[in-house]
């Protein structure tokens, strides 16, 4: 019955509604915002609510989360410039809405798919928090591996015309990933001696660089182009296109829980498998993918936001945070005297009953705020390109100088900006550079662990891959993902359909 009030609470309670929605509010503009992270936000409001009641310090934090993930997507449909590396492929369909004047459109839908996969994940996280929990304990260092691998599979979906360029970009992006000490012996990779380089090139600053400076000198470039009027009759999606991509949206979403629920990805890797799980099973498109395809838009959004559901299971139910932010979230937890962990459910069921209530109504305001000040924000795309130009410049120095207030984020923000211009130029893809450098280092730890672990022999780690049934299943899945892209697959099939 308390757990039953508790999640009640934060449903009558105006003073917990009110920074939920204040919250919620916060987030949507600092996850709009490249740089200022989520996490970031989350950390900050820790020093400032630890005196606070627990559930009043929860409400504000979870609002920040749940609206932060979604507000990544605002820059990266008006900008293409993702707010979070969550909505980097919400950039590849959702920018060319916006080109063709359908910004609206793009942002509304995102908007009610985004709160339908936070509902999926936090239902999941309801209803089935223990088993899930428990599925993502059986991920060893080698299947996080080949999760790595299968990701890597994503350049095929992200490099455009040629599979080569795409191959390239990947690897650049790979090997971008690994300059820095080693995670495991502490060795110098490619830092030629600069200390500065110790620590790695920061995954956001080429982010920003490679989809923000990148994008304001493309749109140097092009000038003469004016800009594009925006339509803004119908912003709500129809019903037909939310009956139509519901299935879509409720299958990336369970795909969303799951990535998410594993700890050390989270919402950025879901978004990508889910944009690559949409062009795989999407038949017939209206629109070819890369160039404003719903699909394309719906799968992303729909994953990172049930990501926050399943980030919330480890957490609360094996004291182990999922992501980041849930990271942040468990010192938060301690610090107020909770005991997030396999006794929480038992010992304290009415903080895990708020949890769900908090974030559900974390997931209405997102509906809410998110549908209100479209057509305000839309006015961006139209605004006269010497206004925008030197507005996406600043954003994008703001942003990097944010993520570690260091003056040498910015000059490499400013490098990758100048190499992503030319890499547009001459018809190579940015996203893979991305997926790379977010994949790089869940690649190299998990292999070398693996490898470890089985005494340094290729034969026994390929010997274990049969061992457990998740690792087969994964390796199967490279397998056949492999022989898909083969010239003979695609003769085959070819011959296939003319039959």
């Amino acid at each position: 019955m308390d757990a039953l009030s508790n999640f009640a609470i934060s449903w009558v309670s105006p003073e917990l509604m009110g920074l939920t929605a204040l919250g919620t509010f916060l987030g949507i503009y600092v996850g709009a915002i490249p740089g200022l992270s989520v996490t970031m936000a989350v950390s900050i409001l820790i020093s400032f609510t630890f005196s606070w009641d627990v559930n009043h310090a929860l409400c504000l934090m979870v609002g920040i989360y749940m609206g932060g993930v979604y507000g990544g997507s605002r820059t990266a449909i008006l900008l293409n410039m993702p707010g979070a590396p969550s909505a980097i492929a919400t950039a590849l369909d959702g920018y060319p809405m916006a080109q063709k004047g359908d910004a609206g459109k793009a942002i509304g839908l995102s908007t009610v798919m985004s709160v339908i996969g936070g509902f999926v994940g936090i239902f999941i996280l309801s209803i089935a928090a223990p088993v899930v929990s428990d599925f993502a304990l059986t991920f060893q260092p080698r299947d996080y591996m080949m999760m790595a691998v299968l990701g890597i599979m994503l350049v095929g979906s992200l490099a455009g015309d040629s599979l080569a360029k795409g191959i390239f970009c990947g690897a650049l992006g790979m090997l971008i990933g690994t300059v820095g000490l080693d995670p495991l012996t502490a060795e110098e990779r490619f830092t030629f001696g600069v200390v500065e380089l110790w620590n790695g090139i920061n995954p956001v600053a080429v982010m920003i660089g490679m989809f923000g400076i990148s994008e304001a000198l493309t749109q140097l470039h092009y000038m003469e182009k004016a800009a594009v009027r925006q339509k803004l009759d119908k912003i709500l999606p129809a019903w037909r296109d939310v009956y139509k991509y519901l299935p879509l949206s409720l299958q990336t979403s369970t795909l969303g829980v799951v990535v998410g629920a594993l700890p050390g990805t989270g919402g950025d890797i879901a978004a990508l498998m889910a944009y690559d799980y949409a062009k795989r099973t999407t038949k017939n498109p209206e629109v070819p993918f890369g160039q404003g395809a719903k699909e394309g838009l719906i799968a992303p959004e729909a994953a990172n936001n049930a990501a926050v559901g399943g980030a919330y299971i480890p957490m609360l139910t094996l004291g182990i945070p999922g992501d980041a932010v849930t990271a942040v979230f468990l010192g938060a937890l301690f610090i107020h005297g909770l005991n997030p962990g396999p006794m929480l459910l038992a010992e304290q069921p009415e903080m895990f009953w708020f949890t769900v209530g908090n974030l559900t109504m974390a997931n209405i305001f997102v509906l809410i705020f998110g549908l209100t000040g479209i057509r305000l924000f839309t006015k961006i795309v139209e605004c006269p390109k010497g206004v925008l130009i030197p507005l996406i410049f600043l954003l994008s120095v703001v942003g990097s100088y944010a993520i570690n207030n260091s003056v040498t984020d910015i000059w490499w923000m400013l490098a990758f900006g100048v190499l992503g211009y030319f890499m547009k130029l001459y018809g190579f893809q940015v996203g893979p550079v991305i997926l790379g450098v977010i994949l790089s280092r869940l690649l190299d730890e998990n292999w070398r662990r693996a490898i470890i672990s089985d005494q340094e022999s290729l034969g026994m780690f390929f010997g274990n891959l049969f061992q457990s049934p998740l690792s087969t299943f994964l390796f199967a899945a490279i397998v056949l993902i492999l022989v898909s892209q083969t010239p003979l697959w695609g003769i085959w099939k070819k011959k296939k359909t003319t039959a």
